[in-house]
């Protein structure tokens, strides 16, 4: 059985896909002008990547005999990924995602660690199989940021 760590993390991490894949949806939804749609295009391919993520992560829970929170228990923390005011702020979009991005990175370092920790392998294969895909997440938007700087 896993220590109550790993499952608040597990369920922190559920919440945080969860509020991602709003987030996206919305984003790719509001943004406007010639130059957001290969970002709307990004962001629709990640939100089901995202939806997986959350689902593998209630799976887990499952198994160790918890659940994932649901809406009553929600806080939503992601306030740099809110859609802009602007909906041609299409930087602002980008750096809001590298922000979510960091915050899942760090999650899932948090849950490998305490899984580690808990002797949970399995947790521990699942937190670093997530975490690559946030790491790619994060490359693909840095070049983004990049380009988006430049001009």
């Amino acid at each position: 059985m896993s220590s109550e760590r790993v499952v608040e993390l597990l369920r922190e991490a559920y919440a945080d896909e969860i509020e991602t894949v709003m987030n996206y949806q919305t984003n790719a939804i509001v943004l406007d002008g010639v130059r957001a749609e290969e970002i709307k295009e990004s962001l629709q391919q990640d939100i089901q990547e995202e939806l997986g993520h959350a689902e593998q992560l209630g799976q887990r829970l499952k198994q160790l005999d918890a659940r994932p929170p649901g809406s009553a228990e929600f806080t939503a923390k992601q306030d740099s990924l809110q859609p802009p005011a602007d909906s041609t702020d299409v930087l602002s979009v980008i750096n809001g995602v590298l922000d979510a991005e960091e915050g899942a990175i760090a999650t899932y370092r948090s849950l490998i660690d305490a899984a580690e920790d808990a002797d949970d392998p399995v947790t521990e294969d699942l937190a670093v199989t997530l975490l690559s895909d946030e790491e790619a997440h994060r490359t693909e938007f840095r070049g983004f940021q990049k380009e988006y700087q430049r001009d």
